[in-house]
């Protein structure tokens, strides 16, 4: 493919890497219309984790803005405090009509610090994981939660238990990622290997870190600059490429649009895949 553009941070190719826009429609009525196929599953459940400040909230609230038609924000968000506003373990779920919700959800969690005594434990993420961590437990860096704690759910049912793990960092701090925080998202991956559960991995913040994109949301799979930051991420990370997904969560937009929809809602379809893919496996 050939470039446009001579700056290589703002460098677009002639041709997506990876095609959004095209199937938006028919994907979003994929999303709307999902059915987990486990018997024993009613909803799938999606856990976020990564950095402070990485968008986990926002992505959040981007999908229920997608599944609305209309700006949403239920996931509180803070952009300046630098440190963690998600305090405590909660599970989002989107309706659809009275007394009726789609059929997954997320959980939003405390980010990762560098500072061993900040942010989320990776120990708690390892028992999220599990379905250990009750709904609505408050975490605490310094004591992470222990079997016989308030909050510990010592039965959990296929439904408590998480069907996929999305890591979710901005496209200005993949470079910039710490050998620290690389070994806590790694680690927590690992445990979700053994446990045979899916990952996938969404960069945020692109119109930020790429001055085109931040022109025309259409452009983020043409950037060659975020195409690099994916491949970095896959190095060094380790999640194959086609795991790793580029999108825009709404920030200053007050209206719903299928420019930052799509990216939005291809990234989506794909975890519910991954998601159902895990639930079918154990059937068998």
């Amino acid at each position: 493919m050939t470039l446009r553009e001579v700056s290589p941070s703002s460098a677009l190719l002639e041709q997506p890497w990876r095609k959004v826009s095209e199937k938006y429609k028919d994907n979003l009525e994929f999303v709307k219309s999902y059915q987990p196929e486990h018997k024993q599953v009613k909803y799938l459940r999606i856990l976020l984790h990564g950095p402070v400040g990485a968008g986990k909230s926002s992505f959040i609230n981007s999908v229920d803005t997608v599944l609305k038609g209309r700006l949403a924000g239920r996931a509180q968000t803070d952009a300046i405090s630098g440190s963690s506003h998600t305090k405590q373990y909660k599970t989002f779920k989107f309706r659809k009509n009275q007394g009726v919700t789609y059929s997954f959800g997320f959980n939003d969690i405390m980010g990762f610090e560098e500072d061993s005594d900040s942010g989320v434990s990776v120990n708690d993420l390892k028992l999220a994981l599990r379905g250990h961590v009750k709904d609505g437990y408050k975490f605490n860096s310094k004591n992470p939660l222990m079997e016989g704690d308030y909050g510990y759910n010592s039965d959990p049912t296929l439904e408590d238990k998480v069907h996929v793990l999305v890591g979710v960092v901005p496209a200005d701090a993949v470079s910039r990622l710490s050998d620290e925080m690389v070994k806590k998202i790694r680690e927590v991956r690992q445990a979700a290997s053994e446990l045979g559960i899916p990952q996938m991995a969404i960069i945020t913040k692109v119109d930020e870190a790429c001055p085109e994109v931040k022109k025309d949301t259409c452009d983020i799979y043409k950037s060659n600059y975020l195409k690099e930051k994916v491949e970095k991420f896959h190095q060094r990370l380790g999640l194959p490429l086609n795991c790793i997904f580029l999108l825009k969560n709404y920030s200053h937009e007050i209206e719903s649009n299928d420019k930052v929809n799509a990216a939005i809602v291809c990234a989506l379809k794909q975890m519910l895949h991954y998601g159902d893919d895990y639930l079918n496996d154990l059937e068998t």
